[in-house]
């Protein structure tokens, strides 16, 4: 399975700007729009997911990169999936899905301050990825049975 460390990011820097320091760790990075991230599993499900398609073959898209990012959206569509949850231009508030990258992440070389918050489930959030919540359930497993019928959708 590819390693996935998943951390809220504020800072000014550009989307460019954090590929780039990522990749100078030896790593990917999927940088997100926080309000489409509902929590840390979220992600990592969406990783687990993705690395399965492509060792089966039932991958959509050519890299793991995208293919995360129709597992973090619910989406068929890789444009789909790309426009809702890549971040604003401008955005100062990021989550990142760093791959392959074990320990420190440097973020103080990019001007980035860890801010893990922004990864946290909320209904809000919920709703921005077209979830619907039923009592008793919480955000958090509401979101990951999305993830987990992206694969269903796919037949």
């Amino acid at each position: 399975m590819t390693e996935v460390q998943v951390v809220g990011l504020r800072g000014g820097f550009t989307f460019d700007e954090a590929v780039s320091h990522f990749i100078g760790l030896g790593g990917e990075v999927v940088l997100f729009n926080p309000s489409v991230v509902c929590g840390r599993n979220h992600v990592i499900s969406a990783v687990m997911h993705a690395d399965r398609a492509f060792a089966e073959g039932t991958n959509r898209a050519r890299n793991i990169l995208t293919e995360i990012a129709l597992y973090v959206t619910f989406e068929r569509q890789i444009g789909r999936a790309l426009k809702k949850s890549k971040p604003a231009e401008g955005a100062t508030e990021w989550v990142a899905a760093v791959l392959d990258v074990k320990g420190d992440l440097e973020l103080e070389r990019l001007g980035a301050v860890r801010d893990d918050s922004l990864c946290d489930a909320t209904e809000e959030k919920a709703r921005n990825l077209g979830v619907e919540l039923f009592d008793g359930t919480s955000v958090e497993d509401a979101v990951l049975e999305q993830v987990a019928m992206v694969d269903l959708l796919r037949s």
